[in-house]
């Protein structure tokens, strides 16, 4: 039997059983989000509103809120995500300390780049700490570079109820050129002024779980030294793969 702590954090637990409500029902306004709480409306609207800052939900053209990406089952993959992370924070540490860009480790949830794991620059201009974010993979730099590893009719699946606001057809092309060339690029495409180069982690049998990405703000992004950051992402990656193998 779980008892309530004896100090327990009040904003803590409205935001996390707010949470719980989201994945169990279909969706929720401010006013029954509210009632749900015993709280004021203007608190339930700030708690919603962290909650999708945090991406745990998402807000309709209908203005009532539904579970978000964190929220909704991530693809199956063959090491699960504390594993994945355990074997690649020392080598995105390393690659930080190599390019001193901001390095991130995403996987895929449906057609959602999930951020697992982050290691911040210490340069003073940087990109942010992006773990527990989602972005829609076919913009995100690692995860275009997981969808290029997917066979056409998998990718056609994900994005089935998304023909008004993907045109598959580009995807496609833009994908066949990650693919030939190995890595990803995502120029503004996400967040303003925001540049990032992302290659998935190789897999011997199958399809890639997991994706690495250098980001940095756009001011810093240079194409001749894109060759550097490719191959510092290609023996990271690599030693990622290789880690994997052997826990």
């Amino acid at each position: 039997m779980k008892n309530k702590p004896p100090y327990a954090i009040e904003s803590v637990d409205h935001a996390l059983h707010l949470a719980t409500l989201l994945q169990q029902e279909n969706s929720l306004g401010v006013a029954e989000a509210a009632e749900r709480l015993g709280v004021s409306r203007s608190t339930a609207h700030r708690l919603l509103a962290m909650l999708v800052y945090r991406d745990f939900a998402e807000q309709d053209a209908d203005r009532r809120y539904r579970a978000g990406p964190v929220l909704r089952p991530g693809d199956a993959t063959s090491a699960p995500v504390s594993l994945l992370r355990r074997a690649a924070l020392p080598h995105l540490e390393a690659l930080v300390g190599k390019v001193r860009e901001t390095a991130n480790l995403m996987v895929l949830a449906g057609t959602r780049a999930l951020f697992v794991a982050s290691v911040e620059s210490d340069q003073v201009l940087r990109v942010g700490d992006r773990a527990g974010r989602a972005l829609p993979a076919h913009l995100a730099s690692g995860g275009k570079a997981l969808l290029a590893a997917l066979p056409a009719g998998e990718l056609a699946a994900r994005y089935a109820d998304a023909s008004e606001t993907v045109d598959l057809a580009r995807l496609r092309r833009e994908l066949a050129l990650v693919r030939k060339r190995g890595f990803a690029l995502n120029d503004g495409l996400t967040e303003a002024g925001l540049t990032a180069v992302g290659m998935a982690v190789p897999a011997a049998n199958g399809t890639p779980s997991a994706a690495v990405s250098l980001a940095m703000p756009s001011a810093r992004f240079d194409r001749d030294l894109l060759p550097m950051w490719v191959a510092a992402l290609s023996a990271t990656t690599t030693a990622i793969e290789e880690a994997l193998r052997t826990q």
